[in-house]
C-alpha cells in the first residue's frame, strides 16, 4: 500500500507540473498573439518604439506574475495593462524630460518605398502619422491615455477609469478634451500615397535645383518644418513656420547635397540621407490636399542608427 501511495503521489505530481508547463505555453501563444496590437498601443501612447518594447515586456512579466485563470478576456487585459504601464511612463517622462517639445519628432518607422510592410510595421503605423504623434506629445498623460485607448482601441471609459483613477464621467471628459485638441492640430487626411509621393519628389526637384517657384507651388503658406538633433546634435533642432522660411531652409540644405534613399516613413512619404553608408538625416512630409503641410526631419546621430535599415538598403542611395 505505501508504495503504491508514493507512486501514486509522483503521478500526480509530474501531471501537475505537465499541466503548469502547458498553462505557461498556452499563455505565452496568447501573449504572442497579441503582441502586435499591445505594441501599437504603447506606441501611440509613447511615440517611442525602444519604449513601447520596454511596455509590451513589462505586460509580459505582470501576465506571468498574475492569476488570470478568472479572467475573460485576456486581449482586454493586456490592453489595459499596458496602458497602466505606458502611464506611469509618460508621468516619470514628464518629470525628467529636459527636450523641448516643440522641437521633438517621434520615432519614426521606417520601410524603404516599394517593399512591402513588415508585419509588425503595419501594425504599429497604422491610421497614425508622425503629424498626429506629435500632437500626442501636447497632451497629459491622463488624456492622452484616454484618447488613445479609447478613440482608437475601443476601450470602454468604464475600464479606464480605473487606470486613471477617475469617475467615468470624469474620464469620458478627457477624452473630448484631448479629442478637440487633436482634431484643430492635425492636418486633414492627404491624398492617395502616388499623389502623395509625387508631390514629395516635387518637392525635393525644386529644392535641389533651387526652384524658389517650384518649392512655394508644393508647400502650403502656414507650413511648419520641425528639425530634431537630439542631444548630440542640439544645434540643429529647430522650428520654422511659413512657406518663405521654410524655402529657406530647404535651400540652404540642398547646397549640401548628399545620396538620398526614398523610403516610407509611418505609412508617408519620406527621403532619407545616407552618408558614408550610414543614415545622415530623415525628412518626412505631412500632405493636406496639395500642399506640404509638416516637414519633419529627424536628425539625431543616435535615433537614426536605431532605424533598422541593412546596408543593402542603404546601398541603394542615389544622388
Amino acid at each position: 500500500m505505501t508504495g503504491r501511495k508514493r507512486g501514486d503521489r509522483r503521478v500526480r505530481v509530474d501531471h501537475d507540473h505537465d499541466d503548469l508547463t502547458d498553462a505557461k505555453e498556452l499563455l505565452a501563444r496568447r501573449f504572442e498573439a497579441d503582441r502586435g496590437h499591445l505594441r501599437a498601443v504603447a506606441y501611440r501612447m509613447l511615440g517611442s518604439l525602444s519604449e513601447a518594447e520596454d511596455a509590451v515586456q513589462e505586460a509580459w512579466f505582470k501576465l506571468n506574475r498574475s492569476d488570470v485563470s478568472a479572467v475573460e478576456n485576456l486581449s482586454g487585459w493586456l490592453t489595459t495593462v499596458v496602458g497602466r504601464v505606458c502611464l506611469d511612463m509618460l508621468r516619470s517622462r514628464g518629470s525628467r524630460r529636459e527636450d523641448p517639445l516643440e522641437y521633438y519628432v517621434p520615432d519614426p518607422v521606417v520601410r524603404v518605398a516599394g517593399a512591402t510592410d513588415p508585419e509588425h510595421a503595419a501594425e504599429v503605423t497604422e491610421s497614425v502619422g508622425l503629424a498626429l504623434l506629435v500632437v500626442l506629445e501636447t497632451l497629459g498623460p491622463a488624456e492622452r491615455l484616454a484618447f488613445v485607448l479609447h478613440d482608437m482601441f475601443a476601450v470602454s471609459f468604464d475600464e479606464i477609469a480605473r487606470i486613471v483613477d477617475r469617475t467615468p464621467a470624469a474620464t469620458r471628459q478627457l477624452a473630448s478634451r484631448a479629442r478637440r485638441r487633436v482634431q484643430d492640430a492635425t492636418p486633414a487626411p492627404g491624398p492617395d500615397a502616388r499623389r502623395q509621393r509625387e508631390i514629395a519628389d516635387a518637392f525635393l526637384a525644386a529644392a535641389n535645383g533651387g526652384d524658389f517657384e517650384g518649392l512655394l507651388a508644393v508647400l502650403d503658406p502656414d507650413v511648419v518644418l520641425r528639425a530634431d538633433g537630439g542631444r548630440t546634435l542640439a544645434a540643429v533642432s529647430k522650428l520654422v513656420r511659413g512657406a518663405e522660411a521654410v524655402i529657406s531652409q530647404a535651400l540652404m540644405y540642398a547646397r549640401f547635397r548628399q545620396a538620398a534613399l526614398p523610403v516610407v516613413v509611418n505609412g508617408a512619404p519620406a527621403v532619407l540621407s545616407v552618408v558614408d553608408g550610414r543614415p545622415g538625416a530623415l525628412m518626412a512630409f505631412t500632405i493636406a490636399g496639395d500642399r506640404i503641410v509638416e516637414l519633419q526631419i529627424l536628425a539625431d546621430p543616435e535615433r537614426l542608427a536605431a532605424l533598422g535599415l541593412s546596408e543593402e538598403d542603404l546601398a541603394r542611395a542615389t544622388y
